[in-house]
């Protein structure tokens, strides 16, 4: 098993979660954040008054799965998330020891 994390901009969300539907994933986790990256942050005019804007609005998703669905699933988020901008995102897959349904008891692939 594996665990897709994706760092992505907030308003390819809705594409993301469609195209990752259409590949068969039915469970995402999806957190607000900020971060920066190459982009480092712009300047914004408040008031008259410059100032820079350090963190930018991003979206994290969570994934786990099984190591067959990993390549499905990164084409569906590159594909759906991709401007073509600075600041698209970026994608970590780790691997996953064990995962455990609470109501259940389920363990391994069938608690996916």
């Amino acid at each position: 098993m594996k665990k897709i994390e994706a760092v992505i901009k907030p308003f390819k969300l809705d594409e993301v979660k469609d195209a990752l539907h259409e590949v068969g994933l039915q469970g995402i986790t999806v957190t607000e954040a900020k971060g920066f990256g190459r982009q480092r942050g712009h300047t914004e005019l408040y008031r008259g008054a410059e100032y820079v804007v350090d963190f930018l609005p991003k979206v994290k998703i969570e994934i786990v799965l099984e190591d067959g669905m990993v390549e499905r699933a990164v084409e569906a988020i590159c594909e759906a998330a991709a401007t073509g901008r600075v600041g698209d995102g970026k994608i970590f897959i780790v691997p996953v020891e064990e995962v455990i349904r609470i109501r259940t008891g389920e363990r391994g692939p069938e608690a996916i």
